[in-house]
């Protein structure tokens, strides 16, 4: 049977939203319009919760989120590995037919090989997957970040991406730390990734009251929808530098070699003289702190 169109949208939008993750470690230029200030987050939730203290870079002019890419190309071989746990907010029928959002051997593999690691999840993920989302967000090898609820585009154009309504861009970002509260989650950190890694000025000055740090990366694994390991560690081990952020998937159905292609990523770098760190721990060398 025919697919029902709103159903292939939600399709093409995952497609096009994971080739934006393992594309480019740069946003499509944006050219939405400033944010409407008609709407406004609660005033109780006035910062991203961080059992961990982790630290974040000084806000950018008029409050906005600061951006990080990269740490100190001078402070040591240190790598980040990133996670994106990406669920949109209408895959839960895809979900309860059997489509697998979550990846357990990948966790089991970094905890196996005790690679610390930041795990970038929607809200909607953390909803699917509460055990999952508990389990990492209490961990200490890992860290908790925020990918946005539903894994809409913060600005256009975005890789054909359902887009935040405009002035709700906070409101989105601490209705996913509230999933991660609700999930059990206690190593939460103030950092956020933008899905598709598009921003611009606009929508850094609104999440700015949300206290996080942005978030991209500046080694694209090209782990979405790929079928084979080896050329996903090659590119990876090719293009790590010290202080590099690496963008993978914590997804089995968008990105099933990911698992794989970790355990050909980590002994490779570890006998180059890498050191598998957190994203706090960049940020943390980069601000002194």
């Amino acid at each position: 049977m025919p697919r029902p169109p709103r159903a292939a949208l939600a399709v093409a939008a995952l497609l096009c939203c994971m080739t934006a993750c393992a594309g480019s470690g740069t946003a499509e230029p944006s050219r939405t319009a400033p944010a409407s200030p008609r709407a406004t987050a609660p005033a109780a939730a006035t910062a991203a919760p961080s059992a961990t203290a982790a630290p974040t870079l000084p806000p950018g002019p008029g409050g906005a989120a600061p951006v990080f890419s990269h740490g100190r190309r001078d402070g040591g071989k240190k790598v980040a590995l990133t996670f994106d746990a990406d669920m949109t907010s209408d895959q839960g029928p895809r979900a309860a037919r059997g489509e697998h959002f979550d990846n357990p051997a990948l966790i089991g593999t970094l905890r196996r090989l005790k690679v610390p690691a930041t795990v970038f999840m929607t809200g909607r993920w953390a909803e699917q997957y509460p055990d999952q989302a508990k389990s990492i967000g209490t961990d200490p090898l890992f860290e908790l970040a925020n990918h946005s609820y539903s894994h809409h585009a913060f600005s256009t154009p975005c890789y054909n991406l359902p887009t935040v309504p405009p002035g709700e861009a906070r409101v989105d970002v601490e209705r996913a730390f509230t999933a991660f509260r609700r999930a059990g989650a206690e190593r939460i950190v103030p950092y956020f990734r933008f899905p598709g890694g598009c921003h611009n000025e606009a929508v850094l000055r609104e999440i700015g009251p949300a206290k996080v740090t942005a978030v991209q990366w500046d080694v694209v694994s090209g782990d979405a929808f790929a079928k084979q390991a080896a050329p996903v560690a090659a590119q990876v081990i090719s293009q790590v530098k010290p202080g590099s952020v690496v963008v993978m998937h914590c997804t089995r159905s968008a990105a099933p070699a990911t698992e794989e292609a970790v355990r050909r990523i980590v002994p490779e770098l570890r006998a180059k003289g890498y050191e598998f760190v957190r994203v706090s721990d960049l940020i943390g060398a980069a601000t002194g702190r």
